[in-house]
């Protein structure tokens, strides 16, 4: 059985800095990431970083947010610095493995101004 079990979260004020993580058990993913979704909005995808380190972020959050990975314990981290109001939704660990995709329960993160 896949889960993803994510970490992190919560409060912060315009300016400040969050650090997710997932762990995932039961796949060996090729590609995780993490994807938001604020009220009344899609879901996006804000970083995704490959097996082989590759990575690619959304414009929004390019210089401010850096996800790495921890491929021995299946483990992706999110690093949100300088983070802004509009940065608020519920985050989604992601792992993606052949055709399939798997989700977090999601975190949420509330950025104040």
């Amino acid at each position: 059985q896949v889960q993803l079990v994510e970490s992190g979260g919560g409060l912060v004020q315009a300016g400040g800095s969050l650090r997710l993580s997932c762990a995932a058990s039961g796949i060996i993913p090729n590609n995780m990431g993490w994807y938001r979704q604020a009220p009344g909005k899609q879901r996006e995808l804000v970083a995704i970083i490959s097996r082989d380190g590759s990575t690619n972020y959304a414009d929004s959050v390019k210089g401010r947010f850096t996800i790495s990975r921890d491929s021995a314990k299946n483990t992706v981290i999110l690093q949100m610095n300088s983070l802004k109001p509009e940065d608020t939704a519920v985050y989604y660990c992601n792992a993606q493995r052949n055709l399939y995709n798997y989700w977090g329960g999601g975190t949420q993160v509330t950025v104040s101004s």
